[in-house]
């Protein structure tokens, strides 16, 4: 039942499908953007549309950027034989967070999920055998949540690579099992980093 007409229900219903948003939630965000200014609004609207537009994958890691590499890829003081795979960019940026890590990223966009159907194939695992293979890459920190999905495509990762001949490590468990990395603070995940072990 609409309570407040076509266009209100109509952005209520827009943001209520954002994860995390909820009918309620939705209610309250909506009612705040028709009580904001108009400028601020119409910025708003083309940051979005500006995002989805220009936002792609970095050529090398595949982190969200809106250049061909990201500023990490670019960076020339970064440790290019040292590579940390995480699931996603927020994660990266927790480890970023640290200030402790000097290595470079390679991100999956993803896990393997067989009741999701993502398998290896929908992953960013050939790219990461490509930069393995292409680069005088010395280790490979897997630094996948501590879940059963994040743990199998760990596993699944570190047989691909250990054949290469170059060190798989596993970040330590100081991270709670079943937490996700972007909700850990820097104190746990620098001593994740410290404490993670060969496979």
């Amino acid at each position: 039942m609409k309570y407040y007409g076509d266009l209100m229900s109509s952005l209520i219903e827009e943001l209520s499908r954002l994860p995390g948003i909820g009918n309620k939630s939705a209610q309250r965000v909506a009612f705040y953007i028709v009580n904001m200014p108009e400028k601020n609004v119409e910025c708003l609207a083309k940051s979005i549309i500006n995002a989805r537009k220009n936002i792609k994958y970095c050529s090398i890691c595949y982190c969200i950027t809106d250049q061909d590499t990201c500023p990490i890829c670019s960076n020339l003081k970064r440790d290019k034989t040292t590579i940390m795979v995480v699931e996603d960019a927020k994660d990266m940026v927790a480890y970023e967070k640290t200030q402790n890590y000097k290595g470079t990223y390679h991100v999956l966009n993803g896990v393997m999920s067989p009741m999701h159907g993502i398998g290896p194939e929908s992953l960013k695992l050939k790219e990461l055998l490509d930069r393995v293979r292409i680069n005088q890459v010395s280790e490979i920190i897997l630094a996948t949540n501590a879940n059963v999905e994040g743990e199998a495509t760990a596993m699944y990762i570190g047989k691909l690579i250990k054949p290469l001949g170059v060190k798989v490590t596993r970040i330590a468990h100081g991270i709670p099992v079943g937490g996700n990395l972007e909700y850990v603070d820097e104190i746990t995940l620098s001593r994740a980093l410290e404490g993670r072990r060969e496979m």
